[in-house]
Parts: C-alpha cells; structure tokens; sequence
C-alpha cells in the first residue's frame, strides 16, 4: 500500500482524527505534515486550547509517518512541551521529522507551530514497529 492509502485507511477509523477536523497535507514514509483549525469546542476553563488537542494532533502525525513504511506502528512513550498558547481559529500544523529508525524501533519529534509559523508545542515520540503489514 502506499502512504497515502494507508492513511487514508487509518483515517477511515479513526474517529477522533476526524473529530478534529485534521487535514493530511503531506505523507511519505517517515514524514507526514497535518493541519487542524482550533474550534470553540476545543477550549479548556481559561479559554485556550486544551492541551490535549495539540497533544492529540502530533500523536496522529506520529502514527501516520511512523506506518507510512507500510509496517504497523503504535506508540510506546511520547512526551510534550507546550511553548506557547492557542486560541479559537489558529490554524495548527504539525510537521514530523524521523530521528532514527531501525527494524523495532523509530523515534520522531514533532513541530507544532502556527498560522504566524510560531512553535507552539514540541513533541518527541517513539514507536515499536511490529511484522504485520498494512493491507488494502
């Protein structure tokens, strides 16, 4: 399969991804470049975005690039750093960068920055590669 059709497989689950509203700008194995629009609905108490939502958005562009490759990839330990504030309308992207990959194991970060290009949250993930392949 190719990356494309393999998110476009994972997307078809993933009902939360699509909650978001994420949009797939780029894929390609090891790399993948995802967009979303803070929404209203999105905000916590102080009237900023939650945490949870870049959060949510780096973890789908790490599950994306890491099984582009056409294994099948699930996180094992992922940690975030909030750099600065979002509020409703920022468009978010998330640009993934592979690190290192062997044949169990890649690790990733992740730019999330803003419609000014502003980091906005740095996120680091690793992933365990399993055997099983995607299938169309």
């Amino acid at each position: 399969m190719t990356p494309t059709a393999i998110v476009n497989k994972m997307m078809q689950h993933d009902h939360f991804s699509q909650w978001l509203g994420i949009q797939v700008i780029e894929i390609k194995e090891g790399a993948c470049t995802l967009q979303l629009t803070v929404k209203e609905t999105m905000l916590n108490g102080f009237g900023i975005a939650h945490g949870g939502i870049s959060y949510s958005l780096a973890d789908s562009a790490l599950a994306f690039a890491a099984n582009a490759y056409g294994q099948q990839a699930l996180s094992i330990e992922t940690s975030i750093s909030h750099t600065a504030k979002c509020v409703v309308n920022d468009v978010l992207t998330a640009q993934v960068t592979e690190i290192s990959k062997t044949r169990k194991l890649a690790i990733y970060t992740i730019a999330i920055t803003n419609q000014n290009n502003a980091l906005v949250a740095a996120f680091k993930g690793t992933v365990l590669i399993s055997e099983k392949v995607w299938e169309e």
